[in-house]
């Protein structure tokens, strides 16, 4: 175990993107505590203004992922300039996808139902990055032995049939198998081969004249979503606080 450390994580060349992830983990967590506290009206946390309009924290997030990303190009990743650009891009990115949610909807989404999309997105990038560190490289390169590294051909013929799956399992409308079958192989071959989700493109194309097949889909995302709808959203919440409930409205009003 320690030498698996030394060598996946430890290792110079990783320390970065470690310091990177820490902060952005790091500051994710803090961020959602403050914001908690601001909504629950404890502490000495209040929202930032500035000429009457409500300066988000996604704003300070841009300056920092931009200074960081820019201070990594141009500094050497084994230095000290390497080290203090990771923390800021890391934090800088816990900032901007913690207010993902605003961004993708142009609107003030933050407690909502819709704001939910921001929790989801910190865990999955903790989580590509996480394994990233772990030792697993993009298209499955790292199952390949030095021989076959050696060979040309077979690195190319790997990496173009990992993604290939993986842009199936895009096209069957599962994202997140996508996004981690480019990291883990068997992730994306275990998307490309099943059942696509009714309305995605796959679906429309392949499905419009298999009427068994869309009602097998059908019924696979509804056990599916029954299934982990709960316990995702209880985690969300655990995770980022309960959205602020939808307001009643009456029959006719819009």
């Amino acid at each position: 175990m320690g030498h698996w450390w030394v060598r996946n994580i430890v290792e110079p060349g990783k320390l970065p993107l470690l310091l990177a992830l820490a902060s952005f983990v790091l500051t994710f967590v803090v961020t959602r505590v403050i914001t908690r506290l601001i909504r629950a009206g404890r502490g000495p946390f209040g929202n930032v203004r500035a000429g009457g309009l409500h300066i988000h924290h996604v704003v300070p997030g841009v300056v920092l992922t931009v200074v960081g990303g820019f201070g990594a190009v141009a500094s050497d990743r084994h230095g000290a300039g390497g080290v203090v650009s990771a923390v800021l891009f890391g934090m800088g990115a816990g900032l901007v996808l913690d207010e993902f949610a605003l961004i993708l909807h142009l609107d003030d989404v933050y407690w909502t139902e819709e704001g939910r999309k921001s929790v989801e997105v910190v865990v999955l990038t903790a989580a590509l990055v996480g394994l990233l560190l772990a030792g697993f490289v993009p298209f499955g390169v790292n199952d390949l032995s030095r021989q076959e590294l050696a060979d040309r051909g077979t690195v190319i013929s790997n990496i173009v049939a990992n993604f290939l799956l993986s842009l199936v399992a895009l096209h069957k409308g599962k994202a997140r198998t996508a996004l981690f079958g480019v990291i883990v192989p068997l992730v994306a071959l275990v998307g490309a081969v099943r059942l696509a989700r009714p309305g995605s493109p796959w679906a429309r194309r392949f499905y419009g004249r298999r009427p068994r097949a869309r009602a097998r889909a059908a019924l696979r995302v509804y056990r599916h979503d029954r299934r982990w709808a709960r316990p995702s959203r209880a985690v969300q919440d655990w995770i980022g606080g309960k959205p602020d409930p939808r307001p009643v409205r009456l029959p006719g009003h819009r």
